[in-house]
């Protein structure tokens, strides 16, 4: 059976994005639209936050961050079942990053430069990953 939805819990939102200005600028928006917003440079600086701190409901992440691309990350993300439920969204200014999005089994495209509304639709429409029942990974 999953876990039960907190009434209390705030949605948290991992930013992933080489680019300090588009980090503070999602950290800053989603904060005041009451989500609790953790950004990191890259993938590796995200797999270890993620693994040290379990409040992360959804991830935002630049299709181009390094080490590897987001691509890496994914595959590292998606190999540990207690972060593989968790949905990402990947942003791009790039022109087949919407195909690619799909490819990589993204729940969500961000096109770059941000459109704020468009992030707060996008999270919206996605919502938060903890009111979702996940599975026992335990049964596994």
């Amino acid at each position: 059976m999953g876990i039960e939805a907190d009434p209390l819990h705030r949605c948290g939102v991992l930013v992933v994005d080489e680019d300090a200005d588009v980090r503070e600028l999602l950290r800053v928006s989603l904060s005041a639209d009451g989500y609790v917003v953790a950004a990191v440079p890259d993938g590796r600086e995200a797999l270890s936050y993620l693994r040290s701190h379990a409040d992360t409901c959804v991830i935002v992440a630049d299709q181009t961050t390094p080490p590897n691309g987001v691509i890496r990350f994914r595959a590292a993300q998606l190999s540990d079942r207690s972060l593989a439920w968790i949905p990402v969204v990947l942003m791009s200014g790039g022109i087949e990053a919407a195909q690619n999005a799909r490819a990589f089994g993204a729940s969500g495209f961000l096109r770059k430069p941000l459109d704020l509304d468009q992030v707060r639709m996008t999270l919206g429409r996605i919502g938060c990953g903890r009111s979702r029942a996940r599975p026992d990974l335990r049964d596994r």
